[in-house]
């Protein structure tokens, strides 16, 4: 009879704290972990110098798999180059062409700074940088473009005497400047390391 008694009360404690602990436990909603970024980790830079049979040359990241060279219908020569980075969904542009006059080279240099002015309208910020190298006798400016622009980084390079050189990077997929950051850290390197390398032939 005490032995009934006893496990009654044991049994009657039980469901009490049972009871409590899922009480506590529903006392509050969960609360989703934040969504996060994934964590990517490009391959060290390795360049390589590239002559692709043009009057210049430049070091390429040997991660740019292909090289498209186009040649483009005018009075001067003009040449285009893809440099494309399938697994960074993103493209090197190069477009080179021939300098005949001073005034000619004046108006490359306004369409290619025109040009980056027209990202202005989506762009956070454009930071220019100036570039000179005399002993390669490369002179030009390098632009930096913050925010959902479609090209983040670009150039223009010369000789100030026949030679003329712009770059400039898209990615294929539509302009978020928050997913493409990473990979337009990177290339911003690549595209540097271009406009820097370049030797006149």
């Amino acid at each position: 009879m005490i032995r009934r008694i006893l496990q009654q009360r044991h049994y009657k404690l039980l469901v009490y704290v049972l009871a409590l602990f899922f009480c506590a436990s529903c006392g509050n909603d969960p609360i989703p972990k934040p969504k996060a970024y994934l964590s990517l980790d490009y391959p060290e830079a390795k360049y390589l110098n590239t002559d692709v049979g043009l009057p210049f040359s430049f070091d390429k990241n040997e991660l740019a798999k292909n090289v498209v060279l186009k040649k483009f219908n005018g009075t001067t020569n003009s040449y285009g180059i893809n440099l494309e980075y399938p697994t960074l969904k993103g493209t090197i542009y190069l477009t080179y062409k021939t300098v005949i006059s001073h005034e000619q080279l004046i108006d490359y240099i306004r369409d290619a700074q025109n040009f980056t002015q027209e990202h202005t309208k989506k762009a956070d910020q454009i930071i220019e940088q100036p570039f000179e190298d005399s002993n390669r006798k490369a002179y030009g400016m390098f632009y930096e473009v913050g925010g959902n622009a479609a090209s983040q980084s670009q150039f223009y390079v010369t000789d100030s005497i026949s030679h003329f050189l712009i770059g400039s990077l898209y990615f294929y997929a539509k302009p978020n400047y928050d997913s493409i950051l990473p990979a337009a850290h990177y290339l911003k390197k690549d595209i540097k390391r271009i406009m820097e390398t370049v030797e006149w032939k």
